[in-house]
Order: C-alpha cells, then sequence, then structure tokens
C-alpha cells in the first residue's frame, strides 16, 4: 500500500469548486471599500489542506491575502463561527501573539455566499508530516520547543485581562465538550460504533478536575502553525474554529495526541517513530517542558484527557464524513476520512481502560 503524502496532497491551492467558488469581483469591490490599501484585480483559489471553514488565497498585485468562510448549506449546530475566530485572532494580535493580522468581518451573505473575514497571508512553511521529512534533527529539535513554548505563551494569558474573559463559559470546559461532541457525532452519525457508543456512556462520569481557565486553541497541531520561511519559529497560529475558554490541560494533551496518534491514511503520526533520531522529543519530555513552562501538568490524569481527545477527534472526523454525504466538504481529500473515525474510538477506548473503564 502506498503511503499517503500528506505534504504533497495539502500543499498549495486548487480552483474552487462550484459549491465552494465566490464571485472575485464583488469580493474585489467589498474589500477595496473595506480593506486601507487593497488594490485589484484579485485572484481566488482554494487552500487545499483544511477540512472545516473553507479558506482561499486571495492574490492582488501589491499584496496577498487569506479569507476564511463559513461553508455553504446546512451546518451543525454552533460550528463554523467565523466570527468568533475573528475576535480571538484580534485580542491575540493586539498581545503579539503569533497570529495573522486581522483585516476585516463581513457578515453580510451577499457579498461571498456565507459570513468571512480576511486576515494577512503569514509567508512561511507548513510541515504537514510531524517528522518533518525534509528537515533535519537540530531543525526538529527547535521547530518542536517553537511549538511547545508558543502553546505555553497562549496557555499564560489571563483571558480578563486582553478582552476575552467571556468568550467562553470556561468552566467545566471537558464535560461541556463531551456532550457537545456527543451530540454533533450523533447528528453527522453515519454508521454505529460501539467504542464511540461506550465512551458517550462513560466519560461524562469519569472527567478529571478542571485546575485553570484559559484561552484554549482547540485544535493545536504543527500543520495549524505557520514557520518562517528561514529560522524554526512559528510565526502564525492558524485555524481557530474551535478555540474558546477552557481547560488549557485538554487543550495540551489535545495536542499530545500526534504522539498516540495509528497509524492510517491522512493523519500525521508520532507513533513508533526513532525520535531520539529523528531529533523530536519523547511525550514525557514534551509534557515536562510545557509544564515547566506553564505549571500545568497532566500527571495521573493523562489517559483520560487522551481518552476524551480522541473521542473528541472521532466525533470532529465524523464531522467531516457528514458534510461529505452533504456535499459540502472543503477538503477534497475528506472522504477518505471515513475510514479514521473507528480507529479514532479504538485508540479513545484504549485510554479509557487505561484510566479504569470497563
Amino acid at each position: 500500500m502506498n503511503q499517503f503524502d500528506r505534504q504533497a496532497a495539502y500543499t498549495g491551492t486548487r480552483d474552487a469548486p462550484a459549491a465552494l467558488a465566490i464571485d472575485a469581483k464583488r469580493l474585489e469591490d467589498y474589500l477595496t471599500q473595506n480593506i486601507e490599501g487593497f488594490q485589484g484585480p484579485l485572484q481566488v483559489q482554494l487552500f487545499k489542506g483544511g477540512q472545516s471553514n473553507p479558506t482561499y488565497l486571495l492574490t492582488t498585485p501589491p499584496r496577498r491575502y487569506v479569507l476564511r468562510r463559513k461553508p455553504p448549506g446546512k451546518l451543525l449546530p454552533s460550528a463554523h463561527a467565523v466570527d468568533r475566530e475573528f475576535r480571538v485572532i484580534s485580542g491575540l494580535h493586539r498581545q503579539g501573539f503569533p497570529v495573522p493580522e486581522p483585516l476585516v468581518l463581513c457578515e453580510d451573505e451577499s457579498v461571498a455566499g456565507t459570513a468571512f473575514y480576511v486576515m494577512s497571508f503569514a509567508d512561511g512553511r507548513v510541515f504537514w508530516d510531524l517528522p518533518m521529512p525534509s528537515s533535519n534533527p537540530a531543525e526538529r529539535t527547535a521547530v518542536y520547543d517553537s511549538m511547545n513554548a508558543t502553546l505555553a505563551k497562549l496557555h499564560s494569558y489571563d483571558p480578563g485581562a486582553i478582552g476575552l474573559g467571556d468568550y467562553g463559559k470556561g468552566e467545566d470546559y471537558v464535560a461541556r465538550q463531551v456532550a457537545r461532541w456527543t451530540k454533533q457525532y450523533v447528528a453527522s452519525e453515519t454508521e454505529k460504533i460501539v467504542e464511540m457508543d461506550a465512551l458517550m456512556e462513560w466519560l461524562p462520569a469519569h472527567l478529571p478536575p478542571q485546575k485553570a481557565l484559559r484561552i484554549v486553541h482547540g485544535d493545536y497541531r504543527l500543520d495549524n502553525m505557520i514557520l518562517a520561511a528561514d529560522r524554526p519559529d512559528v510565526i502564525a497560529v492558524i485555524d481557530w474554529e474551535l478555540s474558546t475558554l477552557g481547560d488549557p490541560l485538554a487543550d495540551f494533551t489535545y495536542h499530545l495526541m500526534a504522539w498516540e496518534m495509528p497509524t492510517m491514511g491522512g493523519f500525521g503520526s508520532l507513533k513508533d517513530k526513532d525520535l531520539a533520531a529523528l531529533g523530536i522529543p519523547s511525550r514525557d519530555d514534551y509534557v515536562a517542558a510545557y509544564a515547566k513552562r506553564t505549571g500545568f501538568d497532566p500527571g495521573a490524569h493523562v489517559d483520560i484527557y487522551l481518552a476524551y481527545n480522541f473521542f473528541r477527534l472521532a466525533s470532529i472526523v465524523q464531522g467531516i464524513v457528514g458534510r461529505v454525504r452533504d456535499g459540502t466538504a472543503a477538503n477534497q481529500h475528506a472522504a477518505a476520512r471515513a475510514d479514521a473515525v473507528r480507529p479514532l474510538a479504538a485508540t479513545a477506548m484504549h485510554f479509557a481502560r487505561r484510566a479504569g473503564a470497563p
């Protein structure tokens, strides 16, 4: 079987299919009126990467921009809130946190078909493969350290102090997430999976206590950040659709799934890799570095957090499968994700059993 090449599959842009096409002239007229210095003519291309909110490269003679929009069609409740994305990156940009510069939010659906926002284009590199095969051990070590430090920086902010104190309910984050993704999984369900049914029953009664309230990214991983072209530094964290206020350890342990991800097409994994030879830290060393920077340590609750996060990811992927069924998936490789739900559910159940589930 040929290995799925994430870097080749997700790098670059393509023409948008009819269901996701945007009227470039209408958009150009709007942006000319609403972004200082914007000058057409405008070319619009859909990024290959990304699974949820369709994301476009906007090219003009003097400058490039990025547009994120809600997908068209029937949407799951509370999903695809681009206005929330715009708000959180606005708040973080003011603090000097590495995010693109937010430029305009448009909730007038007559412009592009759905609500959208436009931000600056971060000119750098995206590594879609966790082992970073085109890199070297020294650079990998530095990139993983920068990734760790950037998440620690996000989790250092007092949400109220930076104008985001009402960005989410915050308390009982994991419990509310389990309830949310249970509902959304059921809404997108295409077949019965025994492990998902068991997790939906077991998780709510076995969740770890929340120790802090912070901004959580919700999908923090290597391919959701842009690295500088000439150095191993994170210059922009992207894809804030799942961000809210919540438990920083839930956010961090989602990120830890990279070390435990089952090997399957379309997903990156560090499982069974020779991490020392690659220059990538072990899971335990990565946890220790984050704990030293933040004072937050998953400790004895790490298996429960991982069970929750693999359950959550299985639900997210099932949502993508549902959008394939409904014809509104943004990514041309999204259909391949259908085969991932079962292994993700099985991995979640593995960690739940390690944490005491029957």
